[in-house]
């Protein structure tokens, strides 16, 4: 019945008798882009994806939606790994408080996480960027969540798709998985030593960017669902109480954003 009255309450009849459907307005349109690359091990997915699942049923994030001015949100799964290879695992979905938010976790359980070849961030941005033209909402807010574990290394510059999306008023904001450790260094297939630098600097962008770095897997099911409380919450001057939170600055730290490409050239030689 709740359903209904918003299809009622969404569409209007024009004197000639058509029928007019309005986006529905939500405070946040959000899509989810998680890394599925050969780098992560099946078991590693399984934390990823539980990470998720676990936050989507916390009472922190329930709470960060209802205190929205509209007291719902639009969000999308999607998983990503080569330039090709970009999978909606749940469509747009409106969740509006427990009930909604929990039914989205249970349906994400039961879909089997993938793995794929190569990392090509600028092609997930690219590909989330498009999905806002293709859904029923209007938010105030559009944002793109981006979880990897290693540098961009196909498709083109990150940095092109980056600010690509935030020309269209889309923010991106980061979840870097440093967990293969520093001792990896530059040269192995799927990691850089400085990934959080790498995302800061070429991944996020967008009013109220900012990223949470995971250096340890036992940390990500707390930094995921932190991070997700950001992002559905109205509260981005919140961002400076919460420890561990990088923003993106006007001069971040430099560092060479096509290093993924130039390891993955050169190893192949």
């Amino acid at each position: 019945m709740r359903t209904l009255a918003r299809l009622l309450g969404a569409a209007s009849f024009l004197a000639s008798g058509t029928l007019v459907v309005r986006a529905e307005p939500v405070d946040v349109e959000l899509v989810l882009a998680v890394d599925v690359s050969w780098s992560m091990d099946r078991g590693e997915q399984e934390i990823q994806r539980n990470g998720y699942i676990a936050a989507l049923r916390s009472p922190e994030l329930h709470a960060a939606i209802a205190d929205g001015a509209y007291g719902r949100v639009a969000i999308t799964y999607v998983e990503w790994a080569g330039d090709t290879s970009q999978t909606i695992v749940l469509p747009w979905t409106l969740i509006d408080g427990k009930a909604s938010a929990e039914a989205f976790a249970y349906r994400l359980a039961a879909a089997e996480p993938d793995r794929r070849r190569r990392t090509s961030i600028s092609s997930a941005i690219d590909f989330a960027a498009d999905l806002f033209d293709r859904n029923e909402f209007e938010g105030t807010r559009r944002v793109i969540d981006v979880s990897g574990d290693g540098p961009n290394n196909q498709g083109r510059p990150v940095t092109q798709a980056r600010d690509a999306a935030t020309a269209r008023g889309i923010t991106v904001n980061g979840l870097p998985l440093m967990t293969q450790g520093a001792g990896d260094g530059y040269g192995s297939w799927g990691s850089i030593p400085d990934l959080d630098r790498y995302y800061e600097t070429c991944v996020i962008g967008g009013p109220g960017a900012f990223m949470i770095p995971v250096n340890d897997w036992e940390q990500f099911p707390e930094a995921v669902r932190r991070k997700l409380v950001l992002e559905l919450a109205d509260a981005a001057p919140r961002l400076e109480q919460v420890p561990a939170v990088s923003k993106v600055t006007y001069e971040p730290a430099e560092a060479n954003c096509l290093i993924g490409e130039t390891l993955w050239q050169r190893n192949r030689d």
